[in-house]
């Protein structure tokens, strides 16, 4: 008999590991773009030539005429970033709707981490704010994001074995808690809404997933469709980013017969993930760093005032200590009122690795500050600081802890990959449990060129 005891982070499906391991190679080389776009920006921003840097930046480009007359700045913040979150939103369906978080008892964990990651930062900038300046606690949520980009970046530096069930854990939870930021951001920094070009946007979103819903690819008429909803979300007083995850939702994952049969290719999500997700992680992101994340500290007094500002703070506590707190406590919770285990390949060090590794947030962190305080605020200039050195402190910490656990994950990752049948999955993936995993899987999930699976798209 299978046994009914839930393992957390345990090993996923084969078809799921290896998807995720493709996906987190990508991130890796992005998160290394973004290191370098934010270095040169702090660099720039502090030395001689500073005031080029903010020039460059505070540049107005596009039709006055559309109310499109933004900064270079604010077109990477608005606009690059809506190709991020349209990927995000792509990557959180596909797990929903064809990955291992299909099943309630795989989702639980990572939501209700994404929301303990959340709520707990949260709760300490507000409690180290709550006598602060005027203003200050509209900068609440700065703390609630991570950065998976820069995770990974992270990972490839310390060379960690990370296990495949942690990797694919820290994929998700970043996603879910990118898109609840989203979801922070439409609801509370949205001051001004327009209802009559809201309803445009969402009629014109409506209609790309007309088209997409019955595959039809073609850029023509899909890219116009989704340039005029971004630029309608963003006239509605609503950030315009939301329009890429809404976007995202509307593209079917899982492929049918009647969609096209074996020979019809890649899946829609899977198709414009394969497409996009390089602009993102190789241009979108790393350009938005590089526009953000220039801030002049001046000097040694300039960086000591910025670190004891109440602001900086907050978020540096929050990144490190609450995301800890969050997602660990989290993780403890579902293990403690639900019949979940921890896998026994693992311990509690490597769940606390894992959320300071949660602490690393940067991109939405810095979309965030932007909104709570304003480009042109001393305010900005703190947050962005506690950011940086928050995400810093953050990723040394994970450093420590999961380089002290890596001969643990190096011996885990050679039973991983060892021992492979004639049907090119590995002995490891073989156990009662998993086996069913794989099975149903890759009925639904099949290798790229071969489609079986539900009877119908979703």
């Amino acid at each position: 008999m299978p046994s009914t005891t839930t393992r957390l982070l345990g090993r996923g499906s084969y078809p799921e590991a290896q998807r995720i391991a493709s996906v987190l190679r990508k991130e890796t080389v992005g998160g290394a773009l973004l290191l370098i776009g934010a270095a040169a920006a702090l660099i720039w921003a502090n030395s001689p030539w500073g005031d080029a840097y903010e020039t460059l930046r505070d540049t107005r480009v596009g039709p006055a005429s559309l109310h499109l007359d933004l900064t270079l700045g604010t077109w990477a913040a608005d606009g690059l970033l809506a190709i991020f979150f349209f990927v995000a939103g792509l990557e959180l369906k596909r797990e929903f709707v064809a990955g291992d978080l299909r099943e309630p008892r795989r989702a639980a964990l990572p939501i209700a981490a994404a929301v303990g990651g959340m709520a707990v930062p949260a709760l300490l900038f507000v409690l180290l704010n709550l006598g602060g300046p005027e203003g200050s606690l509209r900068g609440w949520a700065i703390p609630s994001a991570t950065d998976i980009a820069f995770a990974l970046a992270v990972l490839a530096v310390i060379s960690t074995h990370l296990p495949s069930a942690l990797r694919t854990f820290l994929l998700t939870l970043a996603v879910v808690d990118d898109l609840l930021a989203i979801v922070v951001i439409a609801i509370f920094y949205t001051e001004e809404l327009s209802l009559g070009i809201l309803g445009l946007a969402l009629v014109t979103i409506a209609a790309f997933g007309f088209l997409v819903q019955r595959r039809i690819r073609s850029w023509w008429l899909l890219i116009p469709l989704a340039v005029v909803a971004w630029a309608l979300m963003h006239e509605s007083g609503i950030h315009a980013t939301v329009a890429g995850v809404l976007l995202a939702f509307t593209v079917p994952v899982v492929r049918s017969d009647a969609a096209g049969g074996p020979d019809a290719g890649p899946g829609m999500a899977e198709h414009f993930e394969h497409r996009i997700r390089p602009l993102s992680a190789g241009f979108a992101v790393p350009v938005f760093a590089f526009f953000s994340a220039g801030v002049a500290v001046g000097g040694l007094n300039g960086l000591g005032e910025s670190l004891g500002d109440s602001i900086a703070i907050g978020i540096m506590v929050g990144l490190v200590a609450g995301k800890a707190i969050g997602i660990t406590g989290a993780t403890w919770l579902v293990s403690r009122f639900t019949r979940a285990q921890l896998d026994e390949n693992l311990g509690w060090p490597d769940v606390i690795g894992l959320a300071l590794l949660g602490g690393i947030g940067f991109t939405v962190s810095l979309l965030i500050t932007e909104l709570a305080y304003g480009a042109e605020s001393e305010s900005y200039d703190h947050a962005k600081v506690g950011i940086l050195a928050g995400t810093l402190l953050a990723a040394l910490l994970a450093a420590v802890i999961l380089r002290l656990r890596n001969r643990r994950y190096k011996r885990m990752h050679e039973e991983e990959t060892r021992d492979v049948d004639e049907d090119g999955i590995p002995d490891a993936w073989d156990t009662v449990d998993d086996r069913a995993d794989h099975d149903r899987d890759w009925r639904d999930t099949p290798p790229p060129g071969r489609t079986v699976g539900p009877s119908a798209e979703s």
